[in-house]
C-alpha cells in the first residue's frame, strides 16, 4: 500500500474559514461511529492520521485534509448522532449544506454507510440529498469484513435498492481490516480530481 503525504490543513465551519486556493476535493459523509477516520488512514496509508474514536460525534467541524499537495479530503461531521442538543444538531446541518451545496472546489462525495445493516433513513436521505444537487456519489459499504463473505452479495442489492443508486453513481464494498475497495474508491477519486 502506498503511503500518501497528508495534512490537516485547517478545521473550518464557515466559508470564510475554507481554504481559498482551488485544489479539488472530496468530501466524505456518513452516520457518526461509520468509519470515516479509519477509512481516511486506510487509503492514505496512515495508522492514525485522522483520529479514529469509539465516541460517536467527535468530528464537528469540517477537517480539510491536503494530500499529496495536490487534492483534499473533506472530513465532514457525522450525522445522526443524538447525544447532543437539537441546536448542535441544526448548527452541523448548516455547516454542512453549505460547504456542500455552495463549494466551488467540491467534486464529489463518498458517502459511507454501514455495511452490517440496512441504509437507515439518515443515509437514505443524505444520497437523496446529493443527488438533488447532482453532486457524483460513491457509496462506500464500510466494516463489510463483519459480514459473511456469502452475504456480501446481498449488500450490494439491498444497497442499491433501498438508496436508488443511479447509473452514474458507485458502489464499493470496503475493509480496512481485510484490505478490499481500496483501489476503486481511489480510481473513483482519481478520475474527479484530474
Amino acid at each position: 500500500m502506498k503511503s500518501h503525504q497528508i495534512e490537516l490543513e485547517i478545521s473550518a465551519v464557515r466559508p470564510t474559514q475554507y481554504p481559498t486556493d482551488q485544489l479539488p476535493e472530496i468530501a466524505f459523509v456518513g452516520r457518526s461511529n461509520v468509519g470515516k477516520s479509519s477509512l481516511v488512514n486506510s487509503l492514505t496509508g496512515r495508522k492514525s492520521f485522522a483520529r479514529t474514536s469509539n465516541q460517536p460525534g467527535k468530528t464537528q467541524t469540517l477537517n480539510f485534509y491536503t494530500i499529496d499537495q495536490n487534492w483534499r479530503i473533506v472530513d465532514v461531521p457525522g450525522y445522526g448522532y443524538a447525544k447532543v442538543s437539537k441546536k448542535q444538531r441544526a448548527e452541523w446541518g448548516r455547516m454542512i449544506e453549505t460547504y456542500l451545496t455552495q463549494r466551488e472546489n467540491l467534486r464529489g462525495v463518498v458517502s459511507l454507510i454501514d455495511g452490517r445493516h440496512a441504509p437507515m433513513s439518515l443515509d437514505k436521505q443524505m444520497v437523496e440529498f446529493l443527488h438533488y444537487y447532482q453532486l457524483p456519489v460513491l457509496v462506500v459499504a464500510t466494516k463489510t469484513d463483519k459480514v459473511p463473505r456469502n452475504q456480501r452479495n446481498k449488500i450490494s442489492s439491498t444497497f442499491k435498492q433501498q438508496l436508488k443508486i443511479e447509473n452514474s453513481d458507485e458502489l464499493v464494498l470496503y475493509s480496512t481490516i481485510e484490505h478490499y475497495g481500496q483501489e476503486q474508491v481511489w480510481g473513483w477519486i482519481n478520475q474527479l480530481i484530474k
